[in-house]
């Protein structure tokens, strides 16, 4: 039996209540994310899908990727979507070090104009977390579409993402070469099936 992505688990939420989680203003909204953009063979494609359904989105963007492709990151934010801070180099927050891990969120700052940042993987520290909290509002998720998953099918990551969903979940995509099948093939038509549960979406914020 394949083991299914899950939201995460409640002592991270217990050990980081200061963190975004969750909107739970009572709304049937949803907050679509997709990851480690921008890069042209993904987040294009998912711009223009967003365009032909009306929807706003948010993107945590690497800096190194917004420094090799600055004319697609403006494109995401002459579009009206939301971007976030990612990290400058898609670091790992359990395995660095502290100083180095703010230094690289500061780097990918001179880039990104945002006080929204996700770190790479869910990882950070509590030490992490201090430093950045002050500045920034740090947003997690509460749906993860297990779209990097290769033991998965796209209908598979469809119907998981359908299954957790519920008012006021932040959803987590990818912009990646790795998800490219699961999440173009889920993306657009858990927007139509949303749209049909009269949910509506919004950015993240």
């Amino acid at each position: 039996m394949k083991l299914r992505w899950m939201r995460a688990p409640g002592i991270f939420r217990i050990l980081f209540p200061d963190f975004t989680w969750r909107y739970n203003s009572g709304v049937k909204k949803v907050y679509l994310t997709f990851d480690d953009g921008p890069i042209p063979e993904s987040t294009l494609w998912t711009l223009n899908m967003l365009k032909e359904k009306n929807v706003k989105a948010t993107f945590f963007c690497v800096g190194e990727n917004v420094h090799k492709y600055p004319e697609l990151f403006q494109e995401i934010i002459h579009a009206g979507h939301s971007v976030g801070n990612h990290t400058y180099n898609h670091l790992r927050g359990w395995s660095a070090d502290t100083q180095l891990y703010i230094e690289n969120v500061i780097m990918a700052s001179d880039l990104i104009d945002s006080k929204l940042f996700r770190p790479p993987y869910g990882q950070i520290k509590k030490s992490q977390a201090k430093h950045l909290l002050p500045e920034y509002k740090i947003i997690m998720w509460d749906v993860l579409s297990g779209d990097y998953r290769k033991d998965i099918s796209p209908e598979e990551c469809l119907n998981d993402v359908l299954k957790k969903v519920r008012p006021g979940s932040i959803i987590l995509f990818h912009n990646h070469l790795k998800t490219e099948a699961n999440m173009r093939f889920a993306v657009p038509r858990l927007i139509d099936e949303l749209k049909l549960r009269g949910y509506e979406f919004d950015v993240c914020q």
